[in-house]
């Protein structure tokens, strides 16, 4: 029965806190949002009224833990720095919840609200603007797939390896794949662009 004492943020700290612990203990296919509760020591309905189902759960319990990279987007002033911090961000927080959960929710992607897959493209999109205004890079308006793709590279190897990723590999997404399209992409007809000698 749910403790009468526990309330607003306090309730959803422990609810969530509790959501991690199940999580650690069964996995994701196993988690459920009674067995959650039941750690909890409250009813399934207090966990309805703030998620609808185990994904946003989960991703709600990731949050709490780590924080969001929306929260604390890099700016180190050189594009490659920026980058690659993000990046390091997402294989440590992969590292964190591991493969299975990330194969769960990936599955499970039509029950998340979609603006959870818009949160790195926001980062990346404000990177990208910095860099601009500061000369790294001709335009910030990249395509979307131009702009996501390290996210999306990081992703390929986390579900295609149980491995860590390394920091090569990182470094090999920025260096090799991204900054030489971001680099190539030519201003919009009649922007003005401010030169920079410096290489990155």
């Amino acid at each position: 029965m749910e403790n009468t004492r526990r309330r607003g943020a306090a309730l959803e700290a422990d609810l969530l806190d509790a959501a991690w612990a199940e999580l650690q203990a069964v996995g994701y296919a196993r988690l459920t949002m009674e067995g959650v509760a039941a750690r909890a020591r409250t009813g399934k309905q207090v966990l309805y009224r703030r998620w609808s189902n185990r994904a946003e759960l989960v991703i709600a319990a990731m949050r709490h833990r780590t924080g969001s990279i929306a929260d604390r987007v890099p700016d180190t002033g050189a594009l490659r720095d920026d980058v690659l911090e993000v990046l390091r961000a997402g294989a440590e927080r992969q590292r964190e919840i591991g493969p299975d959960t990330l194969h769960g929710l990936l599955a499970e992607a039509r029950d998340v609200d979609p603006s959870f897959f818009g949160i790195m493209r926001g980062v990346l999109r404000t990177i990208v603007e910095r860099a601009a205004a500061r000369g790294e890079i001709q335009t910030a308006e990249l395509p979307a797939r131009v702009l996501t793709l390290p996210a999306d590279l990081l992703r390929h190897e986390i579900l295609l390896s149980r491995e860590p990723v390394t920091e090569a590999t990182l470094e090999g997404i920025v260096d090799d794949v991204f900054l030489p399209l971001a680099r190539q992409r030519p201003a919009p007809s009649g922007e003005t662009v401010r030169a920079s000698g410096t290489r990155y």
